[in-house]
């Protein structure tokens, strides 16, 4: 991340690549009926009116047809299979969290076993990437969240509210290079969902040793909560952190969404939107689509003169389908230095 003079033209960067996050998972269908999708069809549908809009990028969770969060793995492939058919060029990303909300009230929302998330590399048809979180953290999701952005919705409830205050991630070392490797074997992109830059170390010293040769395509998720809060020193020394050939998409949430956004979209880096990250307006007045809100990006973005990647730009951006022979191939694409050679 090189901001060499002129680094703010739009001429000097790349299209923007836009995420879409429209499932929502932590949210019932109640929170917002007229955006979270149910059927299957639904579902599908969300995809392609997001593509349409201008999102490249599909954060995928499936929903089962109760309201909650699917856990079924043949869901995923029945999803995938059917935007695959529909918006062939949009790049489809699997959370890796698979389901993390909780079924029921007071229950705890929490990852599937280790050996169920290795799964993830077994989708048929496989995605393009899943992402991949780096060491177990804790991801309170709403410590960054008022009264206002919870009330009227389902999270407001106690039981669920504590549900969520006390979900962790795990994702230890052993897990994590598994993970990496059988994503790797089948083809699937690890896309690094990172807390802060200690995360970003982790993924750096699993590239020296050659567990992870692969393109270090990431996202700074700054939503508090054990991960890093949104704010510009927060963002600004991870940027600095990360090498120049890494790609990278930043992350927020609710009314933290759209500024965080507005600055990345300034500086060159990747933006993700979606009623995962917020249902809010500014003003809270009113529920805002995740249609709505690619399409409001989409014009934020030309307004800074910097135009929105399609489908195959978004491909090439995002190095889809690369992966590497070692660590020393992998240091040099993502623009790390190279080890330290052994003296003689």
């Amino acid at each position: 991340m090189n901001f060499l003079d002129g680094s703010l033209f739009p001429e000097n960067q790349e299209k923007l690549v836009i995420t879409c996050a429209p499932y929502g998972p932590e949210w019932m269908p109640a929170d917002f009926p007229e955006d979270i999708p149910l059927t299957m069809e639904e579902q599908i549908q969300k995809a392609v009116d997001c593509y349409n809009a201008g999102a490249t990028v599909l954060h995928l969770h499936v929903r089962e047809m109760d309201g909650h969060g699917s856990k079924r793995l043949s869901k995923f492939n029945e999803l995938i299979a059917g935007v695959r058919a529909r918006v062939p060029d949009m790049i489809i990303q699997v959370g890796g969290s698979i389901s993390f909300a909780p079924e029921s009230e007071g229950e705890a929302a929490k990852w599937l076993s280790d050996d169920t998330r290795h799964m993830l590399a077994e989708l048929t048809p496989a995605p393009d990437q899943v992402t991949v979180a780096v060491n177990s953290n804790q991801m309170n999701i709403v410590e960054q969240m008022c009264d206002a952005d919870l009330r009227g919705t389902s999270i407001a409830d106690p039981a669920l509210y504590q549900a969520y205050r006390e979900m962790t991630i795990p994702a230890g070392p052993g897990w994590l290079e598994e993970h990496i490797r059988r994503l790797s074997a089948k083809g699937i992109q690890a896309h690094f969902q990172l807390a802060n830059i200690t995360q970003l170390e982790t993924v750096e010293r699993m590239m020296r040793r050659g567990a992870a040769n692969v393109p270090l395509i990431l996202t700074w998720v700054a939503i508090g909560g054990g991960f890093d809060a949104p704010n510009i020193y927060n963002l600004a020394n991870f940027v600095r952190a990360c090498p120049d050939g890494s790609v990278l998409t930043l992350e927020s949430s609710m009314l933290n969404v759209l500024p965080i956004n507005m600055m990345a979209i300034a500086m060159g880096l990747h933006v993700r939107c979606g009623i995962e990250d917020n249902i809010w307006t500014q003003d809270r007045k009113e529920k805002m689509s995740s249609v709505r809100q690619i399409e409001q990006l989409v014009r934020i973005s030309r307004e800074f003169g910097r135009e929105i990647a399609d489908g195959n730009e978004a491909r090439r951006i995002y190095r889809i389908g690369e992966f590497y022979r070692n660590a020393d191939e992998a240091l040099a694409r993502n623009g790390f230095a190279p080890n330290r050679r052994k003296v003689a």
